[in-house]
């Protein structure tokens, strides 16, 4: 699993020492507003091993995400393809964040430090997100890094029960347009 280090963030492999504040996470409603159910501490616990078996089988997926400055851990930033029942294809990125660190510009800035490796290092073309409809804050992310909507496109999402989490918007960018990066990597990530 290659790590990614931005300016002010670190995305590596998951520690046991990451699953006490990830499964707060999935605990807090205000983190979950937009997910569904909040998570216990044994599903947490399982989708972290499931994270890491995804990442390393196809050499992409969830990063746990530190604050350099701090080593803090202050969520997941990555890249994952697209459930089959899903009415489209592709690989979505994705992030979820602590409160705390929301506010200070993290999930734009690892979610650039995705693109440049979905992009670069993958060879993928087209990178896809998705999000209920009224998830702004993760809409705003989305048009941050150069994603854009055409609302043909937004959906009902067949795995979540009726209701305000099922309608979803999806945001779409392709590799050509992200040759002048805003964020730098330090290192070139290198494919397993």
């Amino acid at each position: 699993m290659p790590e990614l280090r931005t300016d002010r963030l670190l995305l590596r492999r998951w520690q046991e020492s990451d699953l006490e504040p990830w499964a707060a996470m999935n605990a807090d409603p205000e983190v979950r507003e937009h997910l569904g159910a909040l998570l216990t501490r044994e599903q947490s616990d399982a989708v972290v091993a499931d994270m890491q078996a995804a990442f390393d089988e196809r050499g992409f997926g969830w990063w746990a995400l530190e604050a350099r400055g701090t080593g803090e851990f202050i969520g997941r930033v990555g890249l994952d393809e697209v459930d089959e029942d899903m009415p489209f294809p592709g690989v979505d990125i994705g992030w979820r964040l602590v409160r705390s660190a929301w506010g200070h510009g993290y999930a734009t800035e690892a979610a650039r430090a995705c693109l440049a490796f979905g992009f670069e290092t993958l060879g993928l073309p087209e990178v896809i997100a998705s999000t209920t409809v009224n998830n702004l804050r993760s809409q705003a992310v989305m048009r941050r890094i150069g994603m854009t909507r055409d609302p043909a496109d937004d959906f009902e999402d067949p795995s979540v029960p009726e209701g305000p989490l099922r309608q979803c918007v999806l945001f779409r960018t392709h590799a050509g347009m992200h040759t002048d990066r805003p964020t730098r990597l330090e290192a070139p990530p290198t494919p397993r």
